[in-house]
């Protein structure tokens, strides 16, 4: 068996969000599979690639995936990978752009290595050489096309935002390291995978990143449930967190 070489934690997190990237895109060939098929078939070789990949270089790291069991050994553990083979499983399904692969290794329960891929647009985001967003803010805030709730657009008309309805958590946020919005509002409900390889670029782009209430985001918890994300520019935070307190 021949494998590749050795890989840095980064490297290796870039190279499989990459690679399940691109399984996911061929599975999308020709239009062969739509609706709920496509959306299956894409979550499950995504996933048994990833899973083979990681046992074959990282055999002895726990892992946490939103497509596979999950086991108390990673409480224990202080490197454990989180993933999400694909985020955004609707939008995929319906041959629309906006999904993403997650990839990051936590130490410590916070992500230290990350890659987020848009697969559709070739895009990979890792935390080694993202940016800082340049440029003057859009008046922007991102929220979920399927899930945004009432307080979301409260709080945009409070900050005289636009909202922007996209699909995956890792769109979402990537529009916010990319500079096409100022801010990422999230409360209908979500699970560490949606938000944790996201968040580890986000931060290393410099952004802020929290729960609405501004407390931290916490990683391989007992309870993977981690139900509402703000992603935004730190220059605003203040003033997003406040909007967000007065309800």
């Amino acid at each position: 068996m021949i494998l590749a070489p050795d890989l840095t934690d980064i490297e290796l997190a870039a190279e499989i969000a990459d690679g399940a990237g691109r399984i996911l895109e061929a599975i999308r060939h020709g239009g062969l599979l739509g609706g709920g098929q496509l959306g299956d078939t894409g979550d499950a070789l995504a996933q048994a690639w990833i899973a083979r990949v990681l046992r074959a270089h990282r055999p002895h790291d726990a892992v946490l995936s939103e497509e596979a069991p999950d086991g108390v050994a990673r409480l224990s553990a202080d490197r454990v990978w989180i993933i999400d083979p694909l985020d955004g499983t609707r939008d995929y399904a319906a041959h629309r752009p906006d999904y993403a692969v997650h990839v990051a290794l936590t130490l410590g329960g916070q992500p230290a290595s990350s890659a987020v891929s848009l697969p559709a647009t070739g895009e990979l985001f890792r935390s080694d050489t993202v940016a800082a967003p340049t440029g003057p803010r859009t008046g922007n805030l991102a929220v979920s096309r399927s899930r945004a709730t009432p307080g979301m657009f409260r709080v945009a008309e409070r900050l005289g935002l636009t909202p922007v309805s996209l699909g995956s958590a890792g769109v979402k946020t990537m529009a916010v390291v990319r500079g096409d919005v100022d801010v990422y509002l999230h409360a209908g409900g979500q699970y560490e995978w949606d938000s944790c390889a996201p968040v580890g670029v986000a931060r290393a782009a410099g952004l802020h990143c929290s729960r609405l209430d501004g407390s931290e985001l916490e990683y391989n918890t007992a309870d993977p449930y981690l139900p509402d994300l703000v992603v935004c520019r730190p220059e605003i935070a203040g003033e997003v967190l406040d909007a967000l307190q007065r309800g």
